[in-house]
């Protein structure tokens, strides 16, 4: 890779991170570094949007070398080359609307990270200039506020999430790279969720949130699962394998084959002996994340309808509740009219909305656990008091 070229995505990247953070400066948030949290989170959710839309779209490998688009900072400039892919297979991975939508997903992708580089720096001299004294916490943040650790770890796991960006074009679309490219945004979206969370006010929550702290993490170590099946399903191209419901195929458990479906480490539609996936794989990966979502909704709805019982986590309930009834309807919606395109995309839009409210409702309950062994309960309030 140049030295020019890598120049010109520089720019690029800061280009695009000029918009929200211009947002930043000129809000009258007097915590900038609060806000520059949440619009990184507003950035970094529709980045995983417009990723599922480039996954669904075939656009992955639109152009297909990594950072640029054959060797050129913007289809554009590698029109010629594009051009000439397109018109010998004009089906293929290579077209002028793919590789604009390929690289507008690496644009925002660079944008996010201009904008966690900049979380990290201002974390860290917030903790050089309070420890020096010169700026003063407002006793109602937690102390956790000013700690720079979680920033910088936001910072590494991007880094990881860019390799696995470039692996995904280098490896042509290999399944267990794309999986794991979806589920580390997916990750990241968490960390920034926890990040932004921790900037607001503590919040006031009822002492019986302490005992939803078990149920809430159960709840997220099965939805995590579930997208990983969900994005086995996407990156296998399963998403059809059974095209009825609540059967398959018009059957209970049919023909299914999990030791080719769930091999890893494979190619694009290939066994990991180098033949071609076999049918019976796609159904066994797509029966396994339709079925499992039954496990998963109703520990959700669980969890939820428990909030909905407790002071300051109902709002997160009826949310959770909203939003676990939305991803069934597209995921059934998907099913009966053959995947389309909005309804995908929306599919993809609901697993990333679960995961934030999800990791909300993990902090809530996180600081409720938290204020049970260090502050006392309000007898008249029936609220935790804030440090």
């Amino acid at each position: 890779m140049s030295f020019h070229l890598t120049a010109q995505l520089a720019v690029l990247g800061l280009v695009v991170a000029l918009l929200p953070l211009s947002i930043v400066w000129v809000a009258t948030d007097a915590n900038k570094f609060r806000k520059l949290a949440a619009v990184t989170l507003f950035l970094t959710f529709d980045l995983i949007v417009f990723g599922g839309f480039t996954r669904l779209t075939d656009s992955g490998l639109g152009c297909p070398d990594w950072p640029g688009c054959y060797g050129q900072a913007n289809p554009l400039q590698a029109h010629a080359d594009i051009s000439a892919a397109q018109a010998a297979m004009p089906t293929g991975p290579v077209t002028v609307v793919k590789a604009w939508i390929e690289m507008i997903h690496r644009y925002i992708a660079m944008a996010v990270g201009v904008l966690i580089v900049s979380l990290m720096v201002v974390a860290w001299r917030r903790w050089w200039s309070a420890r020096a004294g010169s700026a003063n916490r407002a006793v109602n943040y937690p102390a956790s506020a000013d700690s720079p650790w979680l920033p910088t770890l936001l910072f590494g796991f991007v880094c990881l999430q860019g390799a696995f960006g470039a692996w995904t074009v280098t490896l042509k679309l290999q399944p267990l790279i794309v999986t794991t490219h979806l589920l580390l945004g997916l990750g990241l979206l968490g960390l920034l969720t926890w990040l932004k969370s921790r900037q607001d006010p503590l919040p006031s929550i009822g002492p019986a949130a302490a005992r939803l702290r078990m149920p809430a993490i159960a709840a997220l170590i099965l939805l995590v699962m579930q997208l990983a099946l969900g994005g086995w399903v996407s990156t296998n191209y399963a998403a059809l394998a059974c095209n009825d419901f609540p059967l398959c195929h018009g059957e209970l458990i049919p023909t299914m084959d999990y030791a080719h479906g769930f091999a890893l480490w494979r190619q694009l539609g290939m066994t990991a002996s180098g033949e071609y996936l076999p049918f019976a794989a796609l159904t066994a990966i797509h029966w396994t994340h339709r079925n499992f979502a039954f496990v998963v909704i109703a520990v959700i709805a669980w969890v939820a309808w428990r909030a909905l019982q407790v002071d300051g986590l109902r709002a997160n309930g009826r949310w959770l509740l909203a939003a676990i009834g939305l991803q069934f309807l597209t995921g059934v919606s998907t099913i009966y009219l053959e995947w389309p395109l909005a309804l995908a995309v929306a599919h993809n839009a609901g697993a990333a909305t679960l995961v934030l409210l999800l990791v909300m409702l993990n902090y809530k309950t996180y600081i409720a656990a938290r204020n049970t062994a260090a502050h006392p309960v309000s007898r008249t309030s029936g609220v935790f008091s804030t440090p």
